[in-house]
């Protein structure tokens, strides 16, 4: 239906006057209610080769006021400015941008449903639906209103995507209503997805029950959780499976000396627990390679030394604290009986007499070397963990004790120092509550464990897994999300040809700016989610992206993102970053952000062809992301207590 004419064509606008005999702000078309006398919404005019142009009106306005007389003709003609934003060519097909513009008064025309299911490339939609489901509902345009938007699926989930807004703009709400949509399809299992939210402030677990489809599987995980909570299952991040650099990221240890110190503590902690878990018959190997290490320790304080008071403090101080370590443990106690008879005739041959010891500790080392099988003590001791191998935490103390006295005993008396703070860090690991989850393997002792407890086995296979991690401290935060992430990819990344493309898997990064920060402050060396960012399309691993604060993001991960879906944003500087790592971001779009009301977000990127301002559809059932009623909280009706009161 023709609305008007135009009147004037500029580069980036058109002027259009209304024909007089368009009255109000809307037209029926077929029955369909079309509004087209609002900012954001569209019409469409053809140029000389009969291409209808897509323009969206900018400016409303009556050129017919006189300015100094206060008089209104509502009868008059009104006039448009419209924003050219693409074409639809003889073939019915969208493209950005425009290369003949329309001529001086050109019909201009209400954009209907049809063009619209055009632009959005979903007008094979019902065909392609017959083989398989293809696109889910987003929310109601703004543009065109009324006009349901719909997604394709495929140009949303493969590739990484963003959701941006302030707090309270419908973050939460849009990505829980886009993961409802595609597991709530008739006819359409969606068995194949596999989706893993991170859910920073716990509110994703209210959204999704078995009513959305009865066919999806939900697993709900949350870390040291009491025993009475039924609700969630306990999530398990176990210590074994986090590799050197993440240890290291952990107990905030440095590469110069740190780290190999603290690579030598895990080999040994494998050591020992390999040994003390052997068969009964060979336990006496624990406590042959003890005395080893003992009668080494004590060898390398004897030759160090210049004198012999020097030489016996050194080695009665390494006898002292191996005494203890051991007895601090019940079972280890248990384990080296005979080897504490040994460490106290080393005691009692550190003596000194006239400022000389005459070798009395030399001997009874030797005495007791005697008995170590040399052979299989080197055996063990050249033992090396493979990742992924399991080993007892309980041995790192152990293990972290000997190494740093084996440092002492060959005059390195720094090195204490040099590793406080990462000691320190290791007694939080092993003592704090907050850390029971990574120390508590619940019979996972495979890497294959692990990844069934997230996922399931063949045969329970869950499509959503969401880890509550809103109770957890910013640096153990940065650790889940980073070590979870790292080892299903690393999983990925061992598939070869077109097992890649099988089985994806999609992050939800809920709160991503807390652990995908913009200045590289990272606990890890090398930030795990800009490697997925980089490399993840190409083994089937993407990321969703979802912050409040796109100005404290990596700008690595966002630039990687295809598809943007931006909420309310009022920040100056997070505006900014957008419009820094978008640069095709206009100043058109920084008003609709801005402007935008709760739930409405502009959508642009590979997932539509041009950008979009939508209604969000609720959620349902929604998150638990719902402001707090401060008057009904605040106040009582008095009438209502005193009636209790009399009652």
């Amino acid at each position: 239906m023709v609305i008007g004419k135009v009147m004037s064509v500029d580069y980036n606008k058109i002027r259009v006057k209304i024909s007089s005999n368009v009255k109000g702000n809307s037209v029926n078309i077929r029955g369909e209610i079309y509004y087209f006398g609002n900012i954001g919404s569209y019409l469409k005019v053809d140029n000389a080769i009969k291409e209808s142009i897509i323009c969206e009106v900018i400016s409303i306005f009556d050129a017919e006021i006189d300015n100094d007389i206060v008089s209104f003709n509502t009868e008059s003609n009104r006039e448009l400015l419209i924003k050219p934003i693409g074409t639809i060519d003889i073939n019915n097909f969208f493209n950005l941008g425009i290369g003949i513009y329309p001529g001086i008064y050109s019909d201009v025309s209400i954009l209907t449903f049809d063009d619209m299911k055009i632009f959005l490339r979903t007008n094979n939609k019902e065909l392609l639906c017959n083989n398989i489901h293809k696109s889910f509902h987003l929310g109601i345009s703004k543009n065109l209103i009324n006009y349901p938007i719909s997604i394709n699926i495929d140009n949303f989930f493969n590739i990484h995507s963003a959701i941006l807004g302030n707090s309270g703009s419908g973050k939460s709400n849009t990505i829980a209503h886009i993961i409802q949509e595609i597991h709530r399809k008739n006819n359409y299992s969606a068995v194949g997805s596999k989706i893993l939210i991170f859910d920073v402030n716990g509110e994703y677990k209210e959204a999704f029950n078995n009513s959305t489809n009865p066919k999806i599987k939900f697993k709900y995980f949350k870390p040291n959780i009491s025993e009475d909570d039924k609700s969630y299952v306990p999530f398990y991040l176990p210590h074994f499976l986090l590799s050197l650099d993440e240890w290291s990221s952990f107990l905030l240890a440095t590469d110069a000396t740190q780290r190999p110190f603290w690579d030598s503590v895990i080999q040994e902690c494998f050591r020992f627990y390999s040994i003390a878990n052997s068969e009964k018959k060979e336990k006496s190997r624990f406590e042959n390679y003890f005395r080893y290490r003992v009668c080494n320790l004590i060898y390398s304080a004897l030759r160090q030394a210049d004198s012999d008071t020097t030489r016996i403090t050194t080695a009665a101080s390494i006898l002292g604290t191996i005494s203890s370590i051991i007895r601090s443990d019940a079972k280890l106690e248990e384990s080296s009986k005979n080897l504490l008879s040994d460490i106290y005739d080393l005691q009692r041959a550190c003596t000194i007499t006239f400022g000389a010891n005459h070798n009395e500790l030399q001997k009874a080392t030797d005495k007791i070397f005697k008995q170590v099988n040399v052979l299989d003590a080197e055996e063990i001791k050249n033992t090396k963990k493979n990742y992924g191998e399991f080993f007892d935490y309980k041995f790192l103390k152990v293990s972290a004790e000997l190494i740093l006295l084996e440092e002492d005993a060959r005059g390195n008396k720094q090195i204490r120092g040099y590793t406080a703070t990462m000691l320190t860090r290791l007694n939080y690991f092993l003592d704090n509550p907050d850390c029971n989850f990574m120390r508590n393997k619940n019979s996972i002792t495979t890497l294959e464990d692990y990844l069934n407890s997230i996922w399931g086995g063949n045969d329970n296979a869950v499509q959503l897994t969401i880890i509550d991690t809103s109770e957890l401290s910013p640096d153990i935060l940065e650790t889940v999300t980073s070590v979870t992430s790292r080892i299903l990819f690393d999983e990925r990344k061992k598939l070869i040809g077109d097992n890649r493309r099988k089985k994806p898997i999609h992050i939800v990064l809920d709160e991503a700016h807390r652990y995908i920060r913009k200045n590289h402050n990272y606990m890890l060396k090398e930030n795990i989610f800009e490697k997925i960012a980089r490399e993840g399309r190409k083994y089937s691993f993407y990321l969703l992206v979802s912050s409040q604060r796109p100005s404290e993001l990596s700008e690595t991960v966002l630039s990687q993102c295809s598809n943007f879906i931006i909420h309310r944003i009022q920040n100056e500087r997070d505006m900014q970053h957008i419009r820094a790592i978008l640069p095709y971001f206009s100043d058109d779009f920084v008003n609709k952000i801005k402007q935008s009301t709760p739930g409405e977000a502009l959508v642009f990127g590979n997932c539509v062809p041009m950008p979009l301002h939508l209604q969000i559809q609720k959620a349902d059932p929604s998150p638990n992301s719902k402001n707090c009623n401060i008057p009904k909280e605040w106040f009582i009706n008095d009438n209502s207590v005193n009636s209790r009161v009399m009652n």
